[in-house]
């Protein structure tokens, strides 16, 4: 028989052409229906400057499972797409792309530069979308949203407006991280922190009236002395309590210093005695609030130092350090310098060393949003899984400071605030006011700084589906059913969308969060372009296929964990569909018939293997959906896989052959064709949700074959297309233990008779005679599949019953309480064979000598890395199961 499927798999051929056919039909579309229950996943939106990277192809692939899964069940399922204006990493690029034609924004002007922004999203901000297409995201792309479009924008006025009205955003001077090279403002998520081998500087501050007497201070940031404002000390120190009250001078500066007694002063930290630098400092800025301490400004915006930094005016911040250290040791005011580890922090974009620094910024009061953050998980409005991420997420809202919400960028969302010109007042409004709420002037200037890109993400849930506008979407699609994202965005975005939606709708944005892992590469190192180690999933999809890449991220990601990656790993998706692919070539062929009849089967009508793999598609079908149901992919696409590469393809596929070929009766061929259809259908429709494409592409072509054979499978074929087909269901009608059981014994003694083949290197071809010895019951059950035994290990004769002699000069080997024996009287030469073994003896027992040798060295287990060391301790373990299988053989052969 002839079927039209390629000979091979070329993922190209099939992939783009059934893309193109789901979003021509709009497929993924989703419009609101009450008669059916929705589920919704909005997607953690891609930065409009970005490009697929593995941690996006991971988020995205679990996010497509859960809804063509669920849609394949029958939800109204809605997966809302759309981008993020990402304003500092836009603006950067942007004006990096400027650079290149020596133009700075300060040039242009706000107006045009924005206009240029615009002119950078449209031209270049469609590309992760596209990208994603290529992974097979079954979006809403009708819905896309983009977190500056008109609605979103509206939606971000209201909600600054609101929390205005209710007390909970707020302006004032504060100490926040500042980046010298964005010149804007950061929150505290956005600052990632490094270890750096730094120094701590013991200076000498001398004491007013006794100048040749000092007191020891120690710093991380000598440059920062330039805005001392006093010394501190803590009030219990014996070895400072007489001095609290005395005046220092200030070393170079000759500013005079008060000293200050405060709790919060470490005694232990290098002399016990901390200058207090409350403009460039978080806790001396506390510090001075407690103590009416004035803080002094000794920085530019852009980190040069300013007038109040006397001669170092105009100096870098690190320039100014080392010439100031310099000063300082010259004229003997550093007492030492020792080495100092500690953890400073970056910019979370340009990578640039923040700057702690006073400032006007606008802030969200957090406490009040966090406490009902937190009530609403304790009731379990939120889960979280794995379940351990909501620890670390309750900690972060039991300990979490007011947010900084201003950035000082002119991408973004400009603040509706506007000051009066003549009384000084603060005007917040939705719409360009005309005068001055406080004096009625018509005078009013609007604030130049925009909102924390997170602020508007935080909106993103409910204002994706029309708030503030009471549309049809927001009533039936809110709060939706799940959020996929990575550990690293809960403080930045899960946490602030939980009280953003608690505040704002009433609800919870999302009943279930589903936190994954990183992707590393294979040493456990995350990928970066200054490491060169990333894997470009577009290439992967180039050379391995879409599906391939998708199965094999999923099925190394294990319940959050972090997933270590090399391009070697997507050969298993790639092997996995080459065998979907093959075995599909198979049933086609072989569902195809003279002359097509339809009959109605029986149970009574099927034979023994049918049963047994109705009854395993059956528990397959029964734990995947469990599985999914407790967010456990890769189990779900393990047990799939198992089903399908073993079960199906090595088992009932081998066994059915003889029915198609050499048939008993035309009705036992229909009835292994109609069950050989049934499982397949079945087994494309699991798969789906993990590789759409391939599953579609082959479901049509048995579509086709099985229409025209008029092969009955008692299943819907009428859909459309696979995407709009319904999930398989559990059915207890097919639920039959003991034939599981039987097969799994008469499969244990096929793998038996099958090891002793290769063990004594015997042709597969060549028939044996083998006996089968139990001590305990179920002969009977044996000798009823006797041919099947037969067939499947091929044994020419067969002897099963109880208690039985092993034959002299027999292999054997051990089933429990089972033996099978293959008599090798003219089939080896036990001689030669025994020469053979003890050849391979000798090589494995030197071999594993070297490698204890070498995890015997101290040198070695000292110095090598930790995988090299793993992977020789691996091989010693394999060479002794190698050893140990070897003496087994020799001793069958006496």
């Amino acid at each position: 028989m002839q079927t039209n499927l390629a000979p091979q798999y070329n993922p190209k051929a099939i992939e783009d052409k059934w893309y193109h056919f789901w979003e021509e039909k709009g497929i993924f579309h989703s419009i609101p229906d009450t008669s059916k229950e929705p589920y919704t996943i909005v997607i953690p939106p891609p930065n409009v400057t970005g490009a697929l990277h593995m941690g996006h192809a991971l988020n995205n692939i679990i996010q497509d499972i859960l809804i063509r899964w669920r849609r394949m069940q029958g939800y109204n399922a809605l997966w809302m797409p759309g981008t993020d204006h990402a304003g500092i990493a836009t603006q950067n690029v942007v004006e990096r792309e400027l650079g290149t034609k020596r133009i700075k924004r300060e040039h242009l002007g706000r107006e045009r530069f924005v206009e240029e922004v615009w002119k950078w999203k449209h031209q270049y901000g469609s590309t992760i979308i596209n990208q994603l297409k290529k992974l097979g995201s079954s979006c809403d792309w009708a819905r896309e949203r983009f977190t500056m479009d008109e609605g979103l924008s509206a939606a971000v006025k209201e909600t600054f407006v609101r929390l205005f009205e209710r007390g909970l955003i707020y302006k004032d001077k504060y100490i926040i991280n500042w980046c010298p090279r964005c010149r804007t403002a950061l929150a505290d998520d956005e600052v990632e922190h490094e270890e750096h081998e730094g120094h701590l500087w013991h200076l000498k501050y001398p004491f007013k009236d006794a100048p040749h007497l000092f007191m020891v201070v120690a710093t991380t940031r000598p440059e920062t002395m330039l805005g001392d404002v006093a010394v501190a000390v803590n009030p219990g120190d014996e070895r400072y309590k007489d001095m609290i009250g005395e005046i220092l001078t200030l070393p170079i500066v000759g500013r005079e210093l008060s000293i200050i007694a405060d709790e919060f002063v470490d005694p232990s930290f290098g002399t016990g005695a901390v200058k207090i630098t409350p403009a460039h400092d978080p806790n001396d800025f506390e510090m001075g609030k407690r103590h009416n301490l004035t803080p002094l400004v000794i920085m530019q915006e852009n980190g040069v130092m300013n007038e109040l930094a006397g001669d170092y005016e105009g100096m870098d911040r690190f320039e100014c350090r080392d010439a100031l250290v310099e000063e300082l040791k010259l004229k003997k005011f550093v007492e030492m310098v020792t080495p100092h580890k500690h953890s400073v922090g970056h910019c979370y974009r340009c990578h640039t060393v923040i700057e702690p620094y006073i400032s006007d910024q606008w802030f969200v009061k957090m406490r009040p949003l966090a406490h009902a953050a937190i009530k609403a998980t304790q009731k379990k409005s939120v889960s979280f899984f794995p379940e351990r991420w909501e620890k670390i997420y309750l900690s972060w809202l039991e300990n979490v400071r007011d947010w900084c919400i201003s950035r000082q960028i002119w991408w973004g969302h400009r603040i509706p605030a506007w000051y009066c010109q003549d009384c000084g007042a603060i005007t917040v409004a939705r719409n360009i006011p005309t005068k001055c709420s406080k004096c009625s002037s018509i005078i009013l200037k609007q604030d130049e700084d925009v909102l924390d890109t997170w602020f508007s993400s935080a909106l993103w849930p409910f204002s994706t589906m029309g708030w503030p506008e009471e549309t049809p979407e927001l009533s039936y699609y809110y709060p939706t059913s799940t959020l996929v994202t990575d550990r690293g965005i809960i403080y930045f975005w899960v946490a602030r969308m939980v009280m953003m939606g608690l505040e704002i709708m009433h609800h919870a944005p999302f009943s279930n969060v589903y936190i994954h892992g990183t992707i590393l590469d294979e040493q456990g190192r995350k990928m970066s372009k200054s490491l060169g180690n990333g894997i470009d999933p577009l290439v992967m999809i180039d050379q391995y296929g879409a599906d391939a890449l998708r199965f094999s991220i999923i099925v190394l990601t294990t319940e959050g964990q972090d997933i270590k990656l090399s391009e070697s790993r997507f050969e298993m998706g790639r092997n996995f569909t080459n065998k979907l692919w093959n075995a599909a070539r198979f049933v086609l062929m072989n569902l195809e018939v003279e002359h097509p009849s339809e009959i109605n089967l029986e149970p009574a009508d099927y034979q023994f293997e049918d049963k047994w793999i109705l009854s395993r598609l059956n528990t397959t079908i029964k734990t995947s959906t469990l599985y999914l149901d407790q967010f456990k992919f890769n189990d779900a696409a393990m047990k799939i896989y198992d089903f399908t590469w073993h079960s199906f393809c090595d088992w009932y596929l081998e066994i059915v052959k003889a029915r198609l070929n050499e048939p008993q009766s035309l009705k036992d061929k229909k009835v292994a064709q109609t069950i050989l259809a049934k499982v397949f259908s079945q087994i494309l429709h699991l798969l789906h949700p993990f590789v759409p494409f391939i599953t579609e592409e082959l479901w049509q072509h048995l579509k086709d074959v099985v229409s025209k054979n008029r092969i009955n499978i008692h299943e819907n074929m009428h859909s459309e297309c696979l995407v709009r087909s319904s999930w398989p269901k559990e059915n207890k009608r097919y639920e039959d233990t003991v034939s599981e059981e039987i097969m799994n014994l008469l499969q244990d003694i096929i793998r038996a008779i099958r090891n002793i083949r290769s063990k004594m290197n015997i042709k597969e071809k060549l028939p044996l005679n083998a006996i089968v010895s139990l001590s305990g019951d179920g002969e009977y059950e044996l000798k009823n599949h006797a041919d099947l035994l037969k067939r499947m290990a091929n044994i020419e004769h067969l002897e099963i019953g109880k208690d039985l002699t092993k034959p002299e000069n027999a292999a054997c080997e051990v089933i429990g309480k089972i033996q099978a024996f293959v008599p090798l009287v003219d089939i080896i030469d036990p001689l030669v064979e025994k020469e053979r073994q003890l050849k391979h003896l000798k090589q494995l027992e030197d071999y594993l000598t070297v490698v204890r040798r070498k995890l015997e060295n101290k040198n070695f287990a000292a110095r090598a890395p930790a995988h090299v060391v793993a992977m020789e301790q691996n091989r010693e373990k394999e060479l002794v199961e190698q050893i140990n299988k070897v003496n087994f053989i020799l001793n069958d052969l006496g």
